[in-house]
């Protein structure tokens, strides 16, 4: 047995759990819509939270998950029950549970477990786990077996060591895209450590986007917001943005060539990634977090001319992601959201295909109930 295969045996997940029935709504295909189903979640186990979610963002990828567009790379086991921004309420805790107790506000993200024994998972860095990360939903199930259910339920069950404090200070609801579009734009500033004194870019104005700049704001850096959409112009400055680009207006782009630090690319349509590698000064670096469906060409002189740096990012680890919403309650940062409930969620997928939504949708689960 390998030692990956070890460590998830000692966790439990060889042997057969007890469950409980849950409500939520899944995708019984890709063209079916959701509706309601119900679903089973483990009795807790002595390290186990079980959670009541009170919210849940809707991430674009659970549109992506749920129509199987993905299939390539990730494909869609059915029933599917999305959802990896979640924000709850602690109703048990485990006997060895030391984090949390009942009552508290806690929160769930992309993954819910990971091998903790490759080299990624011991650097705390668990969303690069070699042996890969235990998704929210649509992941193996190594405690009930076939796949996992996300937060578009009325509860889930989650080993303390994946699941995240959220403070009091926080509106819930506003924290709930935190565990994906916050983490997910915290993590490559945090990394190539943006900061005071940087001219930064944010590519996009949706709902990762707008919490790019928000960060980029919060850590003192010179915040330029790149969008095709002129009429997002007094938004991106109501975020935090020092200036607004055009993209389009190649004259506009011009007059920025060669003077970004770093620029955080958040668009997931296609689009041309050379018109801001020839942006970036020597050694800036260009991360992608947006990930478009096909492959783009990237001419090789923008990055040799000026020592220029590609790159992607993910999402954050567990002690990142809680590095990030202490951050967001000593700074009061939150997501825009528009709360919807649960029976809308179709209705939200078709507006959330034509960008209307500002920043991101938030199902307030009280309607499940």
């Amino acid at each position: 047995m390998s030692e990956a295969a070890q460590q998830v045996a000692k966790q439990g997940g060889t042997a057969k759990a007890q469950a409980f029935a849950a409500k939520a709504y899944a995708a019984q295909s890709p063209t079916s819509g959701l509706a309601p189903h119900a679903i089973q979640r483990r009795v807790p186990r002595p390290q186990d939270v079980q959670i009541e979610i009170l919210y849940c963002g809707v991430c674009h990828s659970d549109l992506h998950q749920v129509r199987n567009e993905w299939q390539s790379v990730m494909p869609t086991v059915y029933p599917c029950v999305p959802g990896h921004e979640i924000v709850g309420r602690v109703v048990k805790a485990g006997s060895a549970v030391k984090k949390f107790k009942e009552g508290d506000i806690a929160a769930v993200g992309c993954m819910v477990d990971s091998c903790r024994v490759c080299a990624s998972c011991r650097a705390g860095e668990e969303q690069y786990c070699e042996n890969f990360m235990t998704l929210t939903y649509n992941g193996e199930d190594k405690i009930l077996g076939g796949v996992t259910y996300g937060g578009y339920s009325d509860s889930i069950v989650v080993d303390e060591a994946y699941v995240l404090r959220v403070s009091k200070q926080l509106d819930p609801a506003g924290a709930a895209p935190l565990l994906c579009a916050g983490i997910t734009t915290y993590s490559p500033l945090r990394h190539w450590k943006v900061g005071k004194g940087q001219k930064v870019g944010i590519v996009g104005l949706g709902g990762l986007g707008h919490m790019g700049v928000k960060f980029a704001h919060a850590f003192g850096a010179h915040v330029v917001l790149f969008t095709t959409s002129p009429n997002k112009t007094a938004d991106a400055r109501r975020l935090g943005a020092d200036e607004v680009v055009i993209s389009k207006n190649e004259a506009e782009m011009q007059k920025h060539a060669s003077s970004f630090n770093f620029i955080l690319d958040a668009v997931s349509a296609d689009h041309d990634v050379n018109a801001y590698l020839g942006l970036l000064k020597r050694d800036g670096t260009l991360a992608l977090v947006g990930a478009p469906e096909k492959p783009f060409p990237v001419s090789a002189f923008n990055v040799i001319m000026g020592r220029r740096s590609l790159a992607g990012s993910a999402i954050g680890g567990i002690r990142e992601t809680q590095e990030m919403l202490d951050f967001c309650a000593d700074h009061g940062i939150t997501s825009d959201i528009e709360r919807i409930p649960i029976q809308r969620i179709n209705e939200a997928y078709e507006r959330l295909l034509k960008g209307d939504v500002k920043y991101r949708f938030v199902i307030d689960m009280a309607s499940l109930k």
